[in-house]
């Protein structure tokens, strides 16, 4: 597969700028992860822009989206969020007791366990977060929109090859 090379981008400038300045360096690994990195931040801006306009933030989406994921009846333990999203006890805490007062989730007693409750989306919170979900995708889409399908599906293959070290790596220490 060969990729055409567009016109030179912000990273190629700093490739060279870099090359010229030290010659003694491999600056190469600047090609991937400086692009990586790049549109990590366009990515971030646009799901921002896309849960802001549903009236959202990035952490409530997160935990909004763990219990729609869950399926019927969409609802889990505090633990198992923690896992789902990797925050502190307290933080979760703090943000299920603001996602209750919004009328997003509640909390039950967990029948399996006396002292634990569970989290469950509201219809209210299963509104909003498929909407903003909808509307990440769209967004996502329009992002990917220079690249042919299989050229998406390669880099995706590509992408899942550097992560899956740190993926095992972060499941072994949590």
């Amino acid at each position: 597969m060969t990729f055409s090379r567009p016109v030179e981008d912000e990273v190629d400038r700093l490739v060279a700028a870099w090359k010229q300045e030290r010659p003694d360096l491999d600056v190469t690994p600047l090609e991937v992860l400086s692009r990586v990195s790049r549109l990590s931040r366009h990515l971030e801006r646009e799901r921002r822009a896309a849960f802001a306009s549903h009236d959202m933030e990035s952490w409530e989406f997160d935990v909004l989206t763990a219990l729609r994921r869950a399926g019927e009846p969409y609802e889990l333990s505090p633990g198992a969020l923690l896992r789902a999203t990797l925050v502190t006890s307290g933080t979760m805490t703090n943000r299920i007791d603001r996602l209750a007062a919004a009328g997003l989730v509640t909390r039950r007693p967990d029948p399996e366990d006396r002292r634990g409750v569970l989290v469950r989306l509201t219809p209210a919170g299963m509104h909003r977060v498929d909407a903003a979900f909808a509307d990440l995708l769209r967004r996502e889409r329009e992002l990917l929109a220079g690249l042919e399908q299989h050229e998406q599906q390669a880099l995706a293959a590509l992408l899942r090859t550097l992560l899956v070290p740190f993926d095992t790596s972060d499941a072994a220490t949590h």
